[in-house]
């Protein structure tokens, strides 16, 4: 039994989304877009950050304007957010349990990739200081030609595949966002969500597990 679980394994190439599951980063998107929003006295609340995050930046800001009735455009806002949000990802920690998790599977030899929606100059910032992202396989960021669409659709999840050389079925995809594990299952791939407890765990019933924290996280969930 234990020779087919490790057998199974072997064949499990493994991604990985960046914020909220690796890097604690949607806290500081939050605090950004309330930063601007909280000038026109709205609230960015759970709710409205549950349906926009892991969307396409432009998609997300029309969302939030349209729904707080926020007189900027989806380019101001945006122009607005990114000094803000810069600065405090320079700080950014990992997610507890991540980089631990990270190397168990790396010490058993299986293939991973990060798959985030951020361009790759945002990854850079985020990432310099964690010396641990080394460890993957490969990394795909939102700004690669071949991310056509941004996620909900499975472009990202499915580029990153292809540069691990393996099949949809053979992947396992973590993610925070609903709109991530959508585009995880549209790729035809096991998905575990990550989910902050403020938005709702019993939102994430599509996804194969759901997890309270990286300390609930073990090998099998993979299989």
């Amino acid at each position: 039994m234990a020779h087919a679980a490790m057998n199974a394994l072997a064949r499990t190439r493994v991604l990985f989304d960046m914020d909220g599951v690796l890097l604690d980063t949607e806290r500081l998107y939050t605090q950004a877009t309330q930063a601007i929003v909280g000038r026109y006295g709205k609230f960015f609340g759970p709710d409205l950050k549950r349906e926009t995050m892991g969307r396409d930046a432009h998609v997300s800001a029309r969302i939030i304007l349209e729904r707080l009735g926020v007189p900027l455009s989806a380019v101001e806002f945006l122009a607005e957010r990114g000094p803000i949000l810069e600065e405090l990802v320079l700080q950014c920690r990992a997610m507890v349990g991540a980089e631990r998790f990270v190397r168990s599977l790396k010490a058993l030899g299986i293939p991973m990739a990060v798959a985030t929606s951020s361009d790759r100059v945002i990854y850079d910032l985020k990432t310099r200081s964690h010396t641990w992202f080394d460890l993957f396989d490969v990394i795909v960021c939102g700004d690669d030609p071949r991310v056509i669409a941004k996620k909900p659709a499975p472009d990202i999840f499915l580029a990153a595949a292809q540069d691990l050389r393996a099949l949809p079925e053979e992947c396992v995809v973590f993610e925070d966002s609903l709109a991530g594990v959508e585009a995880a299952l549209a790729a035809g791939m096991r998905v575990v969500a990550l989910p902050d407890p403020a938005l709702g765990p019993e939102h994430f019933r599509s996804a194969h597990a759901v997890l309270l924290g990286w300390h609930e996280a073990s090998l099998s969930v993979l299989r």
